[in-house]
């Protein structure tokens, strides 16, 4: 095998690596960013429950204050 042969093949293996590694950082991306959407979903409706058990601890009514018993 001559060096410009040598030269070619290593070219060629090189180039299938840097498309096999722009496949799996294209995956990873899209991985990363369904993860980003789904904690914003998860964060807005955590933030909804949290408004909504302020409501409801809000309308409860005051818990009475009791003195410790060794009062």
């Amino acid at each position: 095998m001559s060096e410009i042969d040598d030269l070619r093949a290593r070219l060629d293996k090189l180039e299938m690596l840097v498309a096999d590694q722009e496949r799996v950082i294209e995956d990873l991306n899209e991985t990363v960013t369904g993860q980003w959407r789904e904690i914003e979903t998860l964060k807005r409706r955590i933030a909804k429950l949290d408004d909504e058990l302020r409501e409801v601890e809000a309308g409860l009514p005051a818990p009475p204050i009791q003195k410790p018993p060794h009062y």
